[in-house]
């Protein structure tokens, strides 16, 4: 199984950031993913990043390129997009905070199954989970990176770039380990390994 990790947005994208700039959206989930890449190599798992720019590669390229390695692995690859979260635009500090992840409304089961992997991992950790229904670990949006891939994919966001304490966790090494701990660990946990 190859593992496709998705940093979004790139230095070029508009706003994805914290109100008093600390955290840039597009590089922080670089450092992620790239933590998350090497997690999972010395773990002897097959993984990359599908966008090695530093620029904005759209939508539909990264799903693009996603749905080629997929086909060139035999249907053997899954995807994960890796996101801070934003309850404003980026001016001013809000309070909505926390952990979630999510698939598309046509997910499919294997994509229900990863989420709900990094959801358990998350609380296992533990790290405030956001919830949309009681009693189920993701949210069900309609979000072109899951739903125009083939493979099963899901998108997380990770705590609020624009809530003070979040920033403060996600900046500290604790909250980048966390961070990368959820995904390596839910991933190896969908994996069955």
């Amino acid at each position: 199984m190859k593992v496709l990790i998705d940093n979004g947005h790139g230095e070029n994208t508009p706003g994805k950031r914290s109100p008093d700039g600390r955290l840039r959206e597009w590089s922080y989930t670089r450092e992620i993913a790239n933590m998350v890449v090497s997690g999972l190599r010395k773990l002897g798992i097959d993984a990359e990043r599908i966008v090695k720019e530093d620029t904005d590669v759209p939508l539909s390229e990264r799903c693009r390129r996603a749905n080629a390695i997929y086909k060139e692995t035999g249907k053997k690859a899954i995807l994960v997009s890796i996101h801070c979260n934003a309850a404003g635009n980026g001016s001013f500090w809000m309070s909505a905070k926390g952990w979630s992840v999510f698939v598309s409304n046509n997910a499919s089961s294997n994509s229900r199954k990863l989420a709900d992997c990094l959801g358990q991992v998350a609380e296992c950790i533990p790290v405030p989970v956001r919830k949309q229904t009681p009693g189920r670990e993701y949210w069900e949006q309609n979000l072109a990176i899951c739903r125009d891939t083939n493979c099963p994919a899901v998108l997380t966001e990770n705590f609020f770039q624009d809530n003070k304490e979040d920033v403060e966790y996600l900046l500290s090494r604790e909250g980048k380990e966390d961070i990368a701990r959820i995904h390596i660990e839910g991933i190896v946990k969908y994996l069955g390994l």
